[in-house]
């Protein structure tokens, strides 16, 4: 029995974004993501736009801004990464320091930049997680299907999905079994940081090594049942005129926004 449910995204619903069809919602959330990150550097006013456009679709699922806001938010520390961009960009000096031999020139382009970089990615993300949030995993490969993705590649996705529970399962498994032999229930585990270390890396072996025979157990199992290498779905239903017009309407307001960043700002 599986306990970890931390990878499982979608939130159940019955929104205009949970009914749209998942073939629509994955093709307009990836043009989403690419017309984020093609957005010009400091054109304010698109990325207030392109913003305004996720938090209205936001409103509309019902998840609650909050909440994609929230998780939306983690990738800030993953951005921050780009701050070199911030001393490497040409343009007016703002602030020089020197750190040891070297001398960091922070430009006004670099953070422009910067700022425009962690705006895209914070954007981009809202958008995976709507589609997680309001589409079910079997729905959302339905729908890569429909749009023409490999049936190799969906079949790795898939697999890759499902048994990262069945890897957190047994990674809870370990962490109890390390519990028990220590004598530290509910308590912090003892021991120096070399210790802890060691019993770590064998931790990380045994997994690998737990998760090797599971998977050949896996296998087993499903050639028993019929596998021969291709995950068969049912046929995606037919595209209802409703959701090719919603899908086409919000590529369109993209569209508009590119052509504004470009043209007006």
């Amino acid at each position: 029995m599986l306990h970890v449910h931390a990878f499982d995204a979608y939130r159940p619903g019955s929104s205009p974004v949970h009914r749209l069809d998942a073939r629509v919602k994955l093709v307009v959330a990836l043009a989403f993501i690419a017309a984020t990150v093609l957005l010009p550097d400091g054109a304010w006013p698109a990325f207030i736009l392109q913003e305004a456009l996720a938090l209205g679709v936001i409103v509309l699922s019902q998840l609650g801004v909050g909440f994609v806001l929230r998780r939306a938010a983690v990738t800030m520390p993953f951005a921050l990464a780009a701050v070199t961009v911030a001393f490497s960009t040409p343009g007016d000096a703002l602030a020089v320091a020197a750190v040891g031999p070297l001398t960091l020139t922070l430009t006004d382009s670099g953070v422009v930049r910067l700022v425009s970089i962690m705006l895209k990615a914070w954007m981009g993300v809202q958008a995976a997680i709507l589609l997680a949030a309001s589409t079910p995993f079997p729905a959302l490969l339905q729908g890569m299907r429909g749009v023409g993705l490999p049936r190799v590649l969906v079949a790795i996705i898939g697999f890759t999905y499902r048994y990262l529970f069945v890897i957190a399962d047994e990674a809870l498994r370990l962490l109890r079994a390390r519990t028990a032999r220590s004598g530290t229930l509910g308590r912090r585990a003892g021991g120096s940081v070399l210790w802890r270390a060691r019993v770590t890396g064998a931790m990380a072996g045994s997994l690998f090594l737990r998760s090797l025979e599971r998977s050949e157990r896996v296998y087993d199992a499903m050639v028993a049942r019929g596998y021969d290498g291709e995950v068969r779905m049912l046929e995606a239903p037919r595209l209802r005129p409703a959701a090719l017009v919603s899908g086409v309407c919000a590529l369109g307001l993209l569209a508009l926004i590119q052509a504004l960043a470009r043209v007006a700002w």
